[in-house]
């Protein structure tokens, strides 16, 4: 017997409540909107350009993050960064901050070591990485047009998979999940990275998938209950799958969250971005990429050979399955 955390026959209405969810999606993407000019919108070295640096201490050296940010921003420099690379007893830590120019680069390091042999201990420099501004706008460029390709590729994939009304649905979910996701870094003040921008083109595939299967047992159910409206099938169909969909997600969360409280501070902005949008993304499937197509049904008219429109009040689950 498949395991199961949902009894079968479920009749959760949760198409009756999509437009209560729908607004409060939006209200959470206004703010979202509004604290870019408060909060401001903090990018990474990577988008934005710096020096990144990374020290090993003497293993006599006992000396945690705070101190070795105090040495560096002693020295002038702004907004340091200091993680430390690996586990909790480990003595490697990342220095990053920002630099315009890269002839400045090795008398910045130069100085930078000294003062941390001054003021710390014995170190040696394992790395130090350069990207400028120019390389940072590129590296922005480049991502913003992962982000739009690859929801173009989804949204020619789901018309092709299903139907053209179903695609939209799809594409409108996926953007819901990025934008919620970013906007929730935004309201906490973390930085925009390279590992950031990795996390948001995993929720996409992650989103979609969870989507897909909505859609597939929506589109079977179309075709086998044609005399039932269209609000019914969509929530006959989100109760079917609410099992396999909270297990999915359930044991994905398990293992992002082992990856953000055990992972380290380098990892961390990925795992971080990655729980927020497992959740928002399971969200999405049900209350935002479901009624999206409830929405250009009700507008355009039933899909052909499904269910009917729904009425304008919705419907809840049938009894039959």
């Amino acid at each position: 017997m498949p395991m199961e955390i949902v009894p079968q026959g479920t009749k959760i209405d949760f198409i009756g409540k999509w437009k209560i969810c729908v607004a409060i999606s939006l209200a959470v993407i206004v703010l979202s909107i509004l604290a870019i000019p408060v909060r401001g919108l903090r990018l990474g070295l990577d988008f934005a350009g710096g020096m990144e640096i990374q020290v090993k201490l003497a293993p006599e050296v006992k000396a945690d993050e705070g101190a070795i940010r105090t040495v560096v921003e002693g020295t002038g420099v702004p907004e340091a960064s200091v993680v430390r690379y690996g586990e909790a007893g480990d003595s490697s830590f990342l220095i990053r901050f920002r630099s315009e120019t890269a002839g400045e680069k090795g008398e910045l390091v130069d100085n930078l070591r000294d003062a941390l042999v001054k003021g710390v201990g014995p170190l040696e420099i394992e790395r130090v990485e350069f990207v400028g501004p120019r390389v940072g706008k590129e590296l922005q460029r480049s991502g913003l047009r992962a982000l739009i390709y690859s929801s173009l590729a989804i949204l020619v994939y789901i018309a092709f998979r299903f139907s053209a009304r179903f695609a939209p649905g799809a594409v409108i979910a996926l953007v819901h999940d990025v934008v919620i996701t970013s906007g929730v870094f935004v309201l906490l003040g973390r930085e925009f990275d390279l590992t950031v921008l990795a996390a948001l083109l995993a929720i996409l595939g992650y989103s979609l998938n969870d989507t897909i299967i909505v859609y597939d047992r929506i589109r079977e159910n179309m075709a086998t209950h044609t005399k039932q409206d269209l609000a019914s099938v969509l929530n006959l169909s989100v109760n079917q799958t609410l099992s396999r969909t909270l297990l999915t997600s359930g044991t994905t969360l398990l293992a992002v969250l082992a990856l953000l409280f055990l992972g380290g501070e380098v990892i961390r902005p990925f795992a971080m971005a990655m729980v927020i949008g497992i959740f928002v993304g399971t969200y999405s499937s049900i209350y935002i990429a479901a009624p999206t197509l409830l929405w250009l049904e009700r507008r355009h008219g039933a899909a052909a050979g499904g269910a009917k429109p729904a009425p304008a009040k919705g419907g809840k689950a049938s009894a039959r399955a």
